[in-house]
């Protein structure tokens, strides 16, 4: 993207001749803004259009950015501004697009920095984690097969003893047998004390 210096050299206009197709020139000047009259916008109201993005904005490297970004929006849609006397109205309203932008981004980077950072395990503590899991289901594969249900679905599907019963279609003090034997060959099987 050019980069549009803060008082640019003037241009010369040029003046069509007769046998350059001075109909096609006509039509592209009636068809957008010129290039020569964006450069004298730009230096007659660049620095009220600094002002406006001072006004929404709080330091002078954003606003002089908006401004210019502004600048280079509408020259490169300068075909679809017809009516020259808005192309100030076009880039007024750009620059206070641009700055609602700038400043919708600030708000969420704060959002974004104010949370803190979630507590995370250290990798030692995720090694650690994983091998007592690796322990525990290589000791419950060795449990028996009702051990191994009942303490599946009380502990770990968090059901009630009278759930554990209905599931499994066996009595409730069945249920605690087979759950506190269970839990009994676990502790033994991880090296657990009692």
């Amino acid at each position: 993207m050019p980069v549009i210096a803060p008082m640019p050299a003037a241009r010369p206009a040029r003046i069509p001749s007769q046998r350059d197709g001075s109909d096609e020139t006509a039509a592209t000047a009636a068809a957008g803004t010129t290039v020569d009259h964006l450069t004298e916008t730009y230096r007659a109201h660049y620095r009220s259009l600094l002002g406006l993005a001072a006004l929404l904005l709080d330091d002078t490297a954003s606003c002089e950015d908006v401004v210019q970004e502004a600048f280079i929006r509408v020259h490169s849609a300068r075909k679809r501004v017809r009516d020259p006397e808005k192309t100030l109205a076009y880039l007024r309203q750009t620059v206070v697009n641009l700055s609602r932008s700038t400043l919708r981004r600030r708000i969420l980077g704060m959002k974004l920095l104010s949370k803190p950072m979630p507590d995370m395990a250290s990798a030692e503590e995720g090694a650690y984690d994983q091998l007592e899991r690796r322990d525990l289901i290589k000791a419950m594969k060795g449990l028996q097969r009702r051990q191994r249900e009942v303490l599946v679905l009380r502990y770990f599907a968090d059901m009630t003893e009278a759930q554990v019963a209905e599931t499994l279609g066996i009595s409730l003090g069945s249920v605690k047998a087979y759950g506190s034997r269970g839990i009994a060959a676990l502790r033994v099987a991880m090296g657990t004390p009692a």
